[in-house]
């Protein structure tokens, strides 16, 4: 008898992983919008329903650090209205930033909290 099958482990079955929401989907597609200069600080998610749509508002904050980064915050924030999001079974309705904050010393910093309307198609 091998060692693994004494132990039971022959018989234990692979961890699933978690399934990616669609949060999950948007916070990569932000990420990518950045050019990945960005780190994700805050996150949150509100339901959101009219008469004939449902989904969710997405609140980020996230935060450039150094020249590269604040440069490509900066295209992120001029980016981010009109940019055509693709994730799968959403529709974003309106991309908006709600705050800024931009610092220099001691080292510069941009501070960027966005809102994202996210409707679920079908």
């Amino acid at each position: 008898m091998s060692d693994a099958l004494a132990l039971g482990l022959s018989q234990t079955k692979p961890a699933r992983r978690a399934r990616r929401t669609a949060a999950d989907r948007l916070r990569d597609a932000l990420l990518t919008l950045s050019d990945h200069h960005a780190q994700v600080v805050a996150q949150s998610e509100r339901a959101w329903a009219s008469i004939t749509f449902a989904g969710a508002r997405h609140v980020f904050t996230l935060i450039f650090a150094g020249e590269a980064a604040v440069e490509a915050g900066e295209r992120f924030v001029a980016n981010l209205p009109d940019h055509e999001f693709s994730v799968s079974g959403q529709l974003v309705a309106d991309a908006t930033v709600s705050e800024i904050e931009h610092r220099i010393l001691p080292s510069p910093r941009l501070i960027v909290t966005c809102e994202v309307l996210m409707l679920e198609e079908g």
